[in-house]
């Protein structure tokens, strides 16, 4: 199976959607633990790399498309 591809800055999908109502979460840190912020309620957690790899369903939006948009 292929690995996917992320990196800080990136909106991505979780397969489990927040508490909030939400699934898409924003790569703030990452290291040998990730620190996802939800879009919804700004509420922030940090994830083992391995357990956020298994939870993660795909990336909706790179963080280099965002910047071009913005520019």
């Amino acid at each position: 199976m292929e690995k996917k591809q992320y990196q800080l800055g990136d909106i991505v999908q979780m397969k489990k959607p927040h508490p909030c109502g939400t699934n898409e979460m924003e790569i703030i840190r990452m290291g040998m633990d990730i620190r996802i912020k939800c879009v919804g309620c700004k509420h922030s957690v940090l994830v083992p790399r391995t357990k956020f790899e298994s939870k993660l369903k795909k990336v909706l939006r790179s963080n280099t498309e965002i910047q071009e948009e913005s520019s």
